[in-house]
């Protein structure tokens, strides 16, 4: 079964990059209608921008979809990721600027959010895009591939020269809850030195030790420390996550990553749908059952006590 969110579900917060506040509001939708945004402050253009790897724009930091009209909404992972890691493939989202919210740096609190309202299920078959062959994007050390599997898998892999991260590298099943136990709660991250250059050039205006992981050399800055000891290699596959949910349905594949980026990911999905080598698929109800998302419950948000 398709599923969408049982009732509204409102998130107010501030936009990393603008500092200013901003309401998102996710509706339920209808069967086979996708993902797509709804700019509420956009009055002579068409403000409807959909969830879709082939409107992302090239951007800094982050992963912006533009419409025709050139109506945007930058930073839409994290909200992503959550959609995807809550089998959610079908709903219709109010936003009355050009930026998601930042929340906390992490998709759990639209998780969350999301779980409190309730998630309902649609009178239409499952769907998953299923991987035929591989296929891989490379630039400098930094590379991403897809290759077929029996579900949604991401491996990833990052190395830093700061001694507080370092080498890291972590592999998971998406199936069924994990991404709501595992990495929802995986908060973005940056060094210092990229905050303040950030700043200078008018960007990270909203971001705070409250909403990243900061990072200056072998010491970490914000409040509490990290939620995990590889929280920044959790969070990277989160945003894989929701940078792959753009396909607009669960992959059946295998992602790798390494020093790969949200540009990266888009480039991935780019190359996969140009050499045909995806193909949709209704899905049984063995495969369905397994799917990122299906069976999750209250007891997978062990990150809320």
């Amino acid at each position: 079964m398709q599923h969408t969110v049982k009732s509204s579900v409102t998130f107010d917060g501030t936009g990393l990059h603008s500092g200013q506040p901003v309401r998102m509001v996710l509706h339920p939708a209808a069967p086979d209608s996708g993902i797509r945004f709804i700019r509420t402050d956009i009055r002579d253009l068409d403000p409807v921008v959909p969830a879709r790897w082939d409107v992302v724009v090239p951007s800094a930091l982050c992963t912006l979809v533009a419409n025709e009209d050139g109506v945007s909404v930058s930073t839409i992972e994290h909200i992503m990721a959550a959609l995807a890691g809550l089998a959610i493939w079908n709903v219709e989202i109010h936003i009355d600027g050009p930026e998601v919210p930042i929340m906390d740096g992490s998709a759990a609190p639209f998780v969350a959010g999301i779980m409190a309202k309730g998630i309902t299920a649609l009178n239409a078959p499952s769907r998953t895009l299923r991987v035929l062959r591989a296929v891989e994007v490379r630039q400098g050390e930094a590379w991403a591939r897809l290759e077929p599997a029996s579900m949604l898998e991401i491996d990833f892999r990052i190395d830093f020269a700061e001694p507080a991260i370092g080498t890291q590298s972590r592999a998971l099943n998406m199936a069924n809850g994990a991404f709501v136990r595992e990495l929802c709660d995986s908060r973005t991250f940056c060094r210092q030195a990229d905050v303040d250059a950030m700043r200078a050039q008018g960007l990270a205006l909203g971001g705070t030790l409250d909403n990243a992981v900061v990072f200056d050399g072998a010491q970490i800055l914000s409040p509490g420390g990290l939620r995990h000891a590889d929280e920044p290699v959790r969070h990277k596959m989160l945003d894989a996550l929701g940078d792959l949910a753009l396909a607009g349905a669960p992959l059946m594949a295998r992602y790798t990553g390494n020093r790969a980026g949200h540009a990266m990911t888009n480039r991935l999905l780019r190359a996969l749908f140009a050499e045909g080598a995806v193909e949709l698929d209704d899905c049984d109800a063995f495969v369905t059952g397994k799917l990122p998302g299906i069976g999750v419950h209250a007891g997978d948000l062990h990150w809320l006590a």
